[in-house]
């Protein structure tokens, strides 16, 4: 059985038993790795001014690309179609590990020695673009309007686009039908029919009417409850703002299910999501990947019993949190337009709906929406909606650090050692300290 988690720059992987201690060693030797002189080029991240590629040019030549976790696997063989509507070039995939990418990609920049294309995680364009070392996105080959609004802000910084949104993930609500049927109950709309919904689907028979249990640290899960309510974590300063009403409401919203028993603290990723499968677990909330883990692992008839919903409304919205991977192209490119030609090919609508029928990634590009791959499946379509009210974090180069203390402190509340109060003013703290990185 395999089961999933998401990892801090929103794209999935299995669950591992890293220590906390080893990721946050990792960050700081990745931060190092940002400063070290001489990596830079140009303009750091500043507003810079794109070159326009060569649009009537054959694509010749070799490419060499990174790209991480599943995509890394599957990508080599879908270039293929892109080499064959291009004879003269040839495309070299390298696959990386999502445990080692970061510290990759920073090390290549530092020692010059960048591919021509990498995916990177969609929280790491702030502290790419300062290092000075990605191209702006050529505005006469992509078109900004052609994504989802929420995606495209995942590239830009201070007012320049360094890269291109591949592929977005979102959250929404997992449920059991069969149990929902049984009480009575349809998905619930908004936070506070979402208890009523957990403490049905407690009566219908499973345990816990909502697991939490996998995110109790997890930042993604606590961003959207601040944003629903109208709140955020950057001021029009540029600076931090967690010490607000908004966190410590999202905070003591998600600590009550716990002091409620609608959910579980006890963290045991092995358990999830079998414990699902078994109605033991009423309802959870996770991405679009979830979809394919359910119908494999859940055996013969499960994909009738469950069904996915939108993320319920707080008093500003339903907002949920986007994720996935962007594309970048590095100023050291051996092989600029090609590399960009490239990047529009996979950003096609017809690419991204054949990307998705292969490896089942959500299109950052809303035409491809439209297409029958994407139209068959209508709790795909949930997700797709769900894409139109969703936020990712300020592209601060500091996010990574500040990511990781949010998720300690939310731990601490979880499990009862720390006030949703305390929590709000050490993030904040901790966060004065580190700044933005800009």
């Amino acid at each position: 059985m395999t089961a999933y988690r998401t990892t801090a720059h929103g794209t999935r992987e299995t669950y591992t038993t890293t220590a906390r201690g080893t990721r946050a060693l990792a960050g700081l030797l990745a931060a190092a790795l940002l400063v070290v002189p001489g990596c830079g080029r140009g303009t750091g991240g500043a507003a810079e001014k794109p070159k326009d590629v060569n649009t009537t040019a054959p694509v010749t030549g070799t490419l060499s690309v990174w790209a991480m976790g599943s995509e890394g696997e599957a990508l080599a063989a879908f270039a293929k179609r892109f080499e064959a509507a291009n004879p003269g070039v040839k495309v070299t995939v390298t696959p990386i590990g999502w445990d080692v990418a970061h510290d990759k990609i920073t090390a290549s920049i530092a020692g010059r020695a960048t591919p021509d294309v990498s995916m990177i995680g969609s929280t790491w364009m702030g502290e790419l673009a300062k290092t000075g070392a990605v191209d702006p996105t050529p505005g006469n080959l992509i078109d900004e309007s052609a994504f989802f609004p929420s995606a495209w802000d995942t590239v830009e910084v201070n007012g320049t686009a360094w890269g291109v949104p591949w592929y977005v993930e979102t959250r929404v609500m997992y449920y059991r039908k069969d149990l929902a049927a049984k009480a009575g109950l349809t998905p619930p709309a908004t936070w506070q029919e979402t208890k009523a919904f957990a403490k049905g689907l407690q009566k219908a028979g499973a345990t816990q009417g909502v697991n939490l249990n996998y995110t109790v640290g997890s930042w993604q899960e606590i961003l959207p409850l601040v944003w629903q309510q109208g709140g955020s974590i950057s001021g029009s300063d540029g600076k931090w703002t967690f010490d607000t009403p908004e966190m410590v409401n999202a905070l003591t919203q998600q600590q009550s299910y716990f002091k409620e028993g609608l959910a579980s603290n006890k963290v045991d990723p092995a358990s999830f999501p079998a414990s699902f499968f078994k109605g033991k677990v009423g309802a959870y909330f996770s991405g679009p990947w979830m979809i394919a883990a359910m119908e494999k692992d859940g055996g013969p008839g499960f994909a009738e019993k469950f069904d996915v919903a939108p993320y319920p409304k707080g008093s500003a919205g339903g907002t949920s949190f986007i994720g996935g991977s962007d594309l970048v192209v590095f100023k050291d490119a051996k092989n600029r337009d090609a590399a960009w030609k490239f990047v529009q090919w996979l950003t096609d609508p017809a690419t991204q709906a054949a990307w998705f029928e292969a490896v089942k990634d959500l299109p950052a590009v809303q035409a491809a929406w439209q297409r029958p791959e994407l139209t068959a499946d209508k709790r795909v379509a949930v997700f797709g909606e769900q894409l139109k009210d969703a936020k990712s974090p300020p592209p601060f180069p500091s996010w990574d650090q500040i990511s990781k203390v949010i998720d300690q402190e939310v731990e601490k509340v979880v499990l009862g050692r720390s006030t949703p109060q305390e929590a709000a003013k050490a993030v904040q703290a901790q966060a004065d300290a580190v700044g933005t990185g800009l």
